[in-house]
């Protein structure tokens, strides 16, 4: 008994055992038929059951907003704040370039201006 225990230590200590491990989680949701319908890949990211109010008042009153609601409206003013931001400085970085052009060209008619003048005898002709 002892030798088969010493002989199972000595071989289980020189193999090596593998484990594989997936890095992706399996999507259980059918992708292609929700991206051939038009539909987002999240089926809770947007649609009635997210974006309207649990429930209603029957005298007409305005539902409050829940707060994943509350959440995603403040979340999307940031997002429109933040594009109109860059927008803003997207056109101004087009401005600058026009600017910064235009002015390097009057330079150069500057320089080119400057350095041809007429000389000599020309000089006097006019």
């Amino acid at each position: 008994m002892l030798k088969i225990t010493k002989i199972c230590l000595a071989s289980s200590a020189t193999s090596t055992a593998q484990r594989s491990i997936a890095l992706t989680a399996p999507r259980a949701i059918d992708q292609k038929w929700r991206a051939a319908k038009g539909l987002p890949e999240n089926p809770n990211a947007f649609g009635p059951l997210t974006n309207l109010p649990d429930y209603t008042y029957l005298d007409g009153r305005p539902t409050p907003l829940g707060a994943n609601q509350k959440r995603r409206l403040i979340k999307q003013q940031e997002i429109a704040t933040r594009i109109v931001e860059l927008s803003g400085e997207l056109e101004f970085a087009k401005q600058r370039h026009e600017r910064l052009k235009a002015n390097a060209e009057s330079e150069k008619q500057r320089l080119i201006r400057s350095k041809l003048k007429p000389k000599g005898h020309f000089l006097l002709k006019k």
